[in-house]
């Protein structure tokens, strides 16, 4: 859990909110950020309130459950938590290890799920190292009970997850974690539908043996943690949906599991 003190902790919201509106991830009063303070106890941010103009004594503290629990007087006396809280509970609820959580509207990472775009594939090595894949979970109304159970499966094994036509999730040990991934996946949107319109159709994935030795590094990162699971993607037979798999007919890919196994007990020792 971070360290810092509730006030070093508003601090660091506020300054994450001016980044991100400053890049865009959010506009008018979209988006909304939260922190663990304690094991019982939350800082979110506002409802209603653009991210890029926040003051610290602005946010509140509930418990995990949503309820407000901080003092009711001051700046933060007669606001509410953010709307979209649920999701945030959610992701608490379902990992231990998150102790930030950060809901955007990158317009990028947006249009790709309007488009029907997949960020789940893997193309760029660097974001399949460090997140893995970005799954989309199926649309749900915004602000709504629907929201933390579209989220509920995928948050267990992804760190950065798109909201189909509505925004991302990012999770991390800290506030600057969950942020860096909100980054990561907007960029990996832009650059996705940069190169897909100059060549005028969908994204070849990455080459089968690139996948394998990527899969390789990143079950040393993620083995312990349960995340390593590939989605929507059938391009390797790292993932379940590989013909090779399914078939039952496949080449024999004992080699490589052996590799993965030995690595991951050097990680462990």
């Amino acid at each position: 859990m971070d360290t810092r003190t509730e006030h070093e902790l508003r601090q660091r919201i506020v300054e994450i909110g001016k980044l991100m509106h400053q890049k865009n991830f959010v506009a008018a009063g979209d988006g909304n950020i939260s922190v663990r303070l304690d094991r019982e106890r939350l800082l979110v941010t506002p409802s209603g309130f653009s991210k890029g103009f926040l003051d610290v004594e602005q946010l509140i503290v509930v418990d995990l459950i949503g309820t407000r629990v901080g003092p009711a007087f001051g700046k933060a006396r007669d606001l509410k938590p953010s709307s979209e809280i649920r999701i945030h509970l959610e992701c608490y609820r379902q990992r231990a290890d998150v102790h930030a959580v950060i809901h955007a509207h990158p317009p990028n990472a947006i249009a790709c799920t309007l488009a029907g775009i997949s960020l789940a594939k893997c193309v760029m090595p660097e974001v399949v190292y460090d997140l893995g894949t970005i799954p989309t979970a199926p649309y749900a109304t915004p602000t709504s009970a629907e929201g933390p159970i579209a989220v509920r499966e995928l948050i267990k094994h992804y760190d950065a997850l798109m909201l189909d036509r509505h925004g991302s999730v990012t999770v991390g040990k800290d506030l600057w974690e969950a942020y860096m991934r909100l980054e990561r996946v907007e960029h990996s949107a832009q650059v996705t539908l940069a190169a897909q319109q100059a060549l005028g159709k969908p994204l070849d994935p990455l080459p089968v043996e690139a996948i394998q030795k990527l899969a390789m590094m990143r079950q040393n990162v993620f083995a312990q943690m349960g995340r390593d699971v590939c989605v929507e993607c059938n391009a390797c037979p790292i993932s379940e949906r590989h013909p090779s798999r399914a078939s039952g007919i496949a080449k024999d890919f004992s080699h490589l599991e052996t590799l993965i196994a030995d690595e991951v007990r050097r990680a462990i020792k």
